[in-house]
């Protein structure tokens, strides 16, 4: 046996084979849309308290704590924990124990004919027999070619994976809660202006209705008045359905039923709009979760392809007995009761019908794969970053003329009211500039709430206030880990 196992070692330096080199990403060396800030400005870790929203700074805490998406990927980072621990157990020896008593009674029976020829029987009286064991076992098997090693490796990578797929999902549920509420306060900004622009018409209905009793206004002019402001009451309730439907949606996001949601709506004009100058685009890679999550998968599958080829070589097991068995308690650990006996085993596949080659070419085809998703992920990366960049950059400008034109809208309107008191224009200008004017405001928030909402994006293409070095790695120990405990959500997403 012994002479079988140093044959073996002898050969342990057949590695199963190199890995693959993964080519490093191409990686541009400015934005598209503008050129890389000398100085960036990258968010922190409480990025959102920028916007100056007591009310969103509070849903996000909210979301953090008791979103349920969160606390699921939680849960997956103790499912890979646990796995990591099962990968890791077989290189230790496993030890077991095994105690049993027996208990037998017995008597020997004797036959003999008598004088008169009569079958009789007799025996000796009843004997106990009792005897019990102890025993001891310890198995191990010589991870030569690394397999093990290889499949704890990629259970450890797993690991690091759901850390990464945590902080995902968290700067996810962030930004959409913060999405969310930008989307409510502007739908109460529209409602509001709605309500502004109603209250106008109402007046202008109510000054033709006087000027046609006195008869300097005709029964088609109060007509088609009468008309404009139904139209706007008429869009009203859909902008408070839009309004009320975003509150709710607050609900899910921070693990409330919607009744129990009691935040209001304000204003997207209290909004402050904090600056960001992102720097080199290869500083982004080191700034989302996403990628470092592909990464981490990616180097999972690298460590499954060098588990299936260690698969093709011999495995070899050590296992150990001891036993102690007395047919009394006081002699059970007698010397004369020991029992010792030393086994070793070897397993080489001869014909498995393809089944090795074909996990091996599984485990490298998920390997392309999961290069592919990485690849991608980066790519993903560097177009969210440079959209967010273009959205923001043109819905600042869309704001601003917006200004303008509401501007010159509500300076034509009350120019032409006043030549309509004055009877030098017809009801039709006045209502056409009335209606330029309503439309002018409720794009003016709609533009704004563009500009709020690529500036949000353009914090989640940017990872929000991630950073790897924040993410506690599991530590590889021979079947414990160590470090694996999930962290709590706001140590590492903002």
């Amino acid at each position: 046996m012994a002479a079988g196992i140093a044959a073996l070692l002898s050969v342990a330096g057949c590695d199963p084979g190199p890995m693959e080199r993964i080519a490093a990403p191409d990686v541009p060396g400015d934005w598209r849309t503008l050129a890389a800030s000398a100085q960036p400005v990258w968010p922190g870790d409480a990025w959102w308290q920028g916007f100056n929203s007591p009310d969103l700074n509070r849903l996000i805490v909210e979301a953090e704590g008791n979103n349920f998406s969160i606390a699921a990927a939680i849960a997956r980072i103790r499912q890979a924990d646990a796995q990591l621990r099962i990968a890791g157990a077989p290189l230790l020896p496993a030890v077991g124990a095994t105690a049993n008593a027996n208990w037998q009674q017995a008597k020997r029976n004797s036959f003999s004919i008598g004088n008169n020829g009569l079958l009789s029987t007799g025996g000796e009286p009843y004997t106990n027999i009792r005897y019990y064991n102890v025993g001891l076992n310890a198995s191990y098997e010589f991870d030569f070619w690394g397999k093990v090693q290889a499949q704890q490796q990629a259970a450890a990578d797993t690991a690091l994976f759901s850390r990464f797929d945590r902080d995902t999902v968290a700067l996810g549920v962030v930004t959409s809660t913060a999405s969310t509420w930008f989307t409510a306060l502007g739908a109460n900004d529209r409602v509001r202006a709605a309500e502004n622009n109603l209250a106008t018409a109402e007046k202008v209905l109510t000054a033709f209705q006087v000027r046609m009793e006195v008869g300097t206004a005709t029964a088609l002019d109060v007509s088609q008045q009468l008309a404009l402001v139904a139209g706007i009451r008429s869009s009203i309730p859909a902008l408070r359905n839009q309004r009320d439907q975003a509150v709710n949606g607050l609900g899910i996001l921070t693990g409330k039923a919607p009744v129990e949601v009691t935040v209001k709506p304000g204003t997207l004009d209290t909004l402050s709009l904090p600056p960001l100058a992102p720097g080199l685009p290869v500083d982004l890679l080191a700034r989302r979760p996403d990628v470092a999550a592909a990464e981490a998968q990616l180097a999972a599958g690298g460590a499954d392809v060098a588990a299936a080829r260690a698969a093709f070589f011999p495995a070899v097991q050590l296992t150990l007995t001891g036993t102690f068995q007395s047919a009394a308690i006081n002699t059970l650990f007698g010397p004369g009761a020991a029992l010792a006996s030393l086994a070793g085993g070897l397993t080489q596949p001869i014909f498995d019908a393809g089944t090795l080659r074909g996990q091996l070419e599984q485990a490298k085809g998920r390997q392309d794969e999961l290069l592919a998703n990485y690849r991608t992920a980066i790519l993903q990366a560097f177009t969210d970053v440079d959209n967010a960049l273009t959205a923001y950059q043109y819905a600042t400008e869309q704001e601003k003329l917006q200004n303008q034109t509401v501007a010159v809208a509500r300076r034509s309107a009350d120019i032409a009211r006043a030549q309509q008191n004055a009877g030098t224009v017809d009801i039709l200008t006045v209502l056409n500039l009335q209606t330029t004017l309503f439309n002018a405001q409720d794009n003016l928030v709609q533009a704004r709430l563009s500009r709020v909402q690529a500036l949000l994006s353009l914090y989640k293409a940017l990872g929000g206030g991630w950073a790897g070095a924040d993410v506690t790695p599991p530590v590889l120990v021979p079947g414990r880990l160590e470090g694996g405990v999930a962290l709590p959500i706001g140590d590492n997403v903002r």
